[in-house]
């Protein structure tokens, strides 16, 4: 479940991660950095199925007999960070982090043990406008990343709606409220809605269905009559936010709590429409629900629309890419009183899988395109000198600390990914000149080249001597041409 990230894939992550940066940026979040260790009081209560060492995190005692877990996500230590800084941090506070989180789950294609998660999070206001900004960097960080309108959709629900859809089915058979672990099973089956299909939530609300393995999956027990108000809720659809929320608003009329839930959505949807996000872009969605128990309000998800085939031929979706919701008591497990929150998370390595998949991002294999060869060894000093020089002018340049012949030097050059070598030997440098060779272009000559394009060949010739004051200007040309800054 773990696993060495090659220098090609470390370079198209850093790459990806500063476009994202730019946009959080871009709404006034701030960075911020917590330990990987985390006490396991801070983190057990919230993990999906445990309040144990054994829920999912990888635990050990420290000197002191204390549990101590690998952070499960980003958001239990800004809880904890928050509510040790209260006092000296401005709220609403406004924060994004990225770095590796870790669960202790069955691996398998794409799933690890050890993966990367990119949060931003506005702790201190329950205002609505915090929620629907939450929409729109969703939208604007995946565009930004040349993910187009049409190739993802947000879809937002309200847990509040949920909530007011289980006092329904509470009230079909006469109780007051359907009991906490009993909710908690109806959720998770909503929740496979995508996997298992309408007919497929329905025996898992029931007595239970059968999964593709042929295995018995025990249902929730539902009696018919609060099952149709569930595949009810799920049934609403509408190409506008407003149509939908109307629906919504019938369907849990006689709740309060419920109510409460569509007024936020429709606060969201004004918002989201001063902005000019429209419906191709987010949407309210009733199946929504999100796996974590602690969302108290409105929940979101960016999904990738797009369809690819995978290594074994098999046509499939990416899926969701980035979600998140409203916690609003979370914090106050550590302060003893409510501080409202609200935030959202990328998953880094699936997000970067689907950009290298459309070809939105360049695998590059190293960060300096340009390498100073050395052609006599005793005039090394001038090939530092050179590198230098190169550096000076703000062109990432390796120096070529081999020891083999200029041959393997060049083949060096053409595994590395470089684009320009320099060559001098004594002839050039009593000229006080440098030779730059265009190893790109020298690819592309020795491949069967049109006629068309020969009176330009000729013109740009691959390697070419200038004079060695011209040095940085003219790499700086060669790698312009690549579109290479």
């Amino acid at each position: 479940g773990f696993r060495d990230i090659t220098p090609e894939q470390v370079l198209a992550r850093d790459g990806m991660i500063s476009r994202i940066r730019e946009v959080y940026q871009r709404y006034g979040f701030v960075p911020l950095e917590t330990p990987a260790l985390e006490y396991v009081d801070v983190l057990g209560k919230y993990l999906p199925e445990s309040d144990t060492p054994s829920g999912g995190i990888f635990a050990f005692r420290d000197e002191d007999d204390e549990w101590i877990a690998l952070r499960y996500d980003l958001t239990a230590p800004l809880s904890r960070f928050v509510s040790m800084n209260l006092n000296d941090i401005p709220l609403p506070f406004r924060r994004y982090q990225v770095g590796p989180v870790y669960r202790m789950e069955k691996p398998g294609p794409g799933r690890f043990r050890e993966f990367y998660q990119f949060d931003f999070d506005t702790v201190g206001t329950g205002s609505m406008l915090a929620d629907a900004e939450c929409c729109m960097i969703m939208c604007d960080t995946l565009e930004s990343l040349g993910i187009t309108t049409g190739q993802y959709i947000v879809r937002v629900n309200n847990r509040k709606v949920l909530n007011g859809v289980l006092e329904s089915v509470a009230r079909v058979t006469g109780q007051r409220e359907i009991p906490p672990t009993v909710s908690l099973h109806i959720l998770r089956s909503i929740d496979k809605l995508d996997r298992v299909g309408l007919n497929g939530v329905k025996g898992l609300l029931g007595k239970g269905r059968l999964d593709n393995s042929g295995d018995f999956m025990p249902g929730v027990g539902l009696e018919p009559a609060q099952i149709d108000v569930i595949l009810g809720y799920l049934s609403v659809t509408a190409e506008k936010r407003t149509d939908v929320c109307n629906q919504l608003a019938e369907l849990v009329k006689e709740s309060v709590v419920g109510q409460e839930g569509v007024s936020e959505l429709r606060e969201i949807d004004h918002s989201l429409t001063i902005g000019d996000y429209g419906n191709d872009r987010v949407v309210i969605d009733p199946t929504v629900v999100r796996g974590l128990e602690y969302y108290t309000g409105p929940v979101f998800e960016a999904v990738l629309t797009f369809d690819v085939v995978d290594e074994k031929g098999v046509t499939r979706q990416f899926g969701s890419v980035f979600g998140g919701g409203r916690y609003d008591h979370l914090i106050e497990r550590f302060t003893g009183q409510q501080i409202l929150a609200t935030g959202a998370s990328i998953g880094v390595d699936r997000l970067l899988s689907a950009l290298l998949t459309l070809g939105k991002i360049e695998v590059e294999p190293t960060t300096a395109k340009v390498l100073v060869t050395r052609l006599d060894k005793k005039l090394t000093e001038e090939y530092q000198k050179l590198a230098i020089e190169l550096r000076s002018a703000g062109i990432n340049t390796e120096l070529y600390v081999g020891k083999s012949g200029i041959g393997k030097q060049f083949k060096y050059a053409s595994q590395a990914g470089k684009v320009v070598a320099i060559v001098m030997g004594e002839d050039e440098m009593n000229k006080d000149e440098v030779s730059v060779k265009d190893l790109r272009l020298g690819e592309l000559l020795s491949q069967e080249i049109g006629n068309d394009r020969k009176a330009w060949l000729e013109q740009q010739p691959a390697q070419f001597s200038v004079p060695r004051s011209d040095l940085a200007r003219t790499v700086r040309e060669v790698l312009t041409r690549y579109s290479i800054g």
